[in-house]
């Protein structure tokens, strides 16, 4: 099973920071691990206009004193004043927000890091080239996504789990994490896998076999697949459903998590390249954006 000893858990004071503290620390008291929460000034520069509107040059916000240091350290700490025992290192950064979280997740080493997502509703919480969403394409470790407490649907501790897997290695990596989590939860699991049945608009008479005979016997060879995934080990504290579904990938997960109340989805995100971190994923990101749990999304 899965170990995490390190999470991080970046902090910018916000309700969606602290939502997202809350479920850092459920995963810390669930794997006895310990958090290193995050947080990071940006100081931007500071444009000088002269008094006809031109530009004269440029200064810069100074950097905090060591008292306004030590308070925001005491303020960051405060986010997590339910954490106790659980061993909570503070550390306050500067500079670009996205690049020092995935920094520090790669020098301490973290194994997970949780996230807020902000915005009111689904584009709007996570646009590209968002702190989170850089976080996201980056980062090499797992990274847990938390939509906003009032646009949440899930609660904690996680009670029901949604795995959705396509058999790449990232998913079924993401599904080992899955078997974790649903242990120590003691949560239900569901294991669902989505094939595309028809392109859209793409009218029946096209296809050149009995369609419904040839949907069940896809949905039987993949659910044999699925079934084949959960090793006996975990059949004997965990007994997963599985399911069957076609149409858009997102579309069906997001549909399957609504269905089933699901509190956390967790799923693999494929390739580290350039071209992939530029996509991130349709899947993956379509669903993070969308969702009114928690993402938890790994590659490998």
């Amino acid at each position: 099973m899965r170990q995490i000893n390190r999470i991080l858990c970046p902090v910018d004071f916000s309700d969606v920071s602290q939502h997202a503290a809350d479920h850092a620390v459920l995963m810390a008291r669930w794997y006895t691990a310990k958090i290193t929460a995050l947080h990071v000034s940006n100081p931007l520069p500071i444009v000088l206009p002269s008094s006809d509107f031109s530009v004269v040059g440029y200064g810069s916000v100074p950097a905090p004193t060591d008292e306004e240091t030590a308070e925001i350290r005491k303020s960051v700490a405060a986010c997590f004043s339910a954490a106790t025992p659980i061993d909570v290192d503070v550390l306050i950064d500067s500079g670009r927000p996205a690049d020092r979280i995935v920094e520090r997740s790669a020098s301490l080493p973290a194994d997970l890091i949780v996230i807020g997502t902000h915005g009111t509703d689904g584009f709007e919480r996570l646009v590209l080239g968002s702190v989170t969403e850089k976080v996201l394409r980056k980062a090499s470790c797992p990274v847990m996504t938390v939509p906003p407490h009032i646009h949440t649907t899930s609660q904690l501790p996680f009670k029901r789990l949604l795995c959705p897997v396509d058999f790449s290695d990232s998913s079924l990596a993401a599904l080992e994490f899955a078997f974790s989590l649903a242990k120590e939860g003691d949560a239900e699991l569901t294991i669902l896998h989505v094939f595309e049945w028809l392109a859209d608009g793409e009218p029946l008479a096209n296809r050149h076999f009995a369609v419904p005979e040839y949907r069940r016997e896809v949905e039987n060879e993949y659910g044999g697949k699925l079934q084949a995934l959960v090793p006996e080990s975990v059949r004997t504290w965990c007994r997963p459903t599985t399911r069957i579904s076609h149409g858009k990938a997102y579309r069906e997960i997001l549909a399957a998590a609504t269905q089933d109340g699901a509190d956390l989805i967790v799923m693999g995100t494929h390739g580290g390249n350039a071209l992939d971190a530029m996509l991130f994923g349709s899947t993956t990101n379509q669903v993070v954006r969308r969702a009114t749990c928690p993402v938890l999304t790994l590659r490998r």
